[in-house]
């Protein structure tokens, strides 16, 4: 009797354990597939735009033909779309992240001024006057637009991600991510 009752308790565990697994995957879909229950941009965007920009920034040929490190500040992301008040900082948050994977050597990223002077403000106790000194400044600005296109029945996104020499003005680098999606 006693070896019944524990054969069906532990058929009956199995069953939630399993059932409990199915459903954290429908709840947990993976983040480089679309979701049927989604429109417009989604977690996929976000790791292909990432991705793809990562790889062509580290195999541009004045980066990689430089003798020095980039010093590189990321900025923001200004979201042109019809929901404006989203924050898709999200798409340069993932690139910075493969930058520092990846470009060693070559990128040395660098905390935006607006964020280490609240870091600093939080953190750190000021006790000499040259408390504030600059450090490390950037050579470049890396930041990103999202335009939309809204028709009917889907939207046109552009995500231009762009690199700006600051010394000197120029586009030091550039390109885009697009997708068209259902609305």
């Amino acid at each position: 009797m006693f070896t019944k009752l524990y054969v069906a308790s532990a058929m009956m565990m199995a069953m939630i354990v399993s059932g409990c697994a199915k459903d954290y995957n429908t709840q947990r879909p993976d983040i480089s597939q679309l979701d049927k229950r989604d429109v417009g941009l989604q977690s996929k965007d976000v790791v292909q735009a990432a991705d793809q920009m990562a790889a062509d920034l580290l195999s541009d040929p004045q980066l990689n033909a430089s003798h020095d490190r980039w010093v590189v500040v990321v900025d923001r992301v200004e979201n042109r779309t019809v929901n404006s008040r989203f924050d898709l900082d999200v798409f340069l948050q993932r690139l910075k992240a493969k930058l520092a994977q990846q470009g060693r050597g070559r990128i040395q990223l660098v905390e935006n001024r607006d964020k280490l002077h609240d870091l600093q403000a939080r953190e750190l106790e000021r006790t000499s006057p040259n408390a504030n000194a600059a450090g490390l400044q950037p050579d470049y600005s890396l930041y990103a637009r999202i335009d939309e296109l809204p028709n009917r029945g889907t939207s046109y996104y552009q995500v231009t991600f762009t690199l700006t020499d600051l010394r000197t003005r120029e586009l030091a680098w550039t390109n885009m991510y697009e997708v068209r999606v259902e609305r």
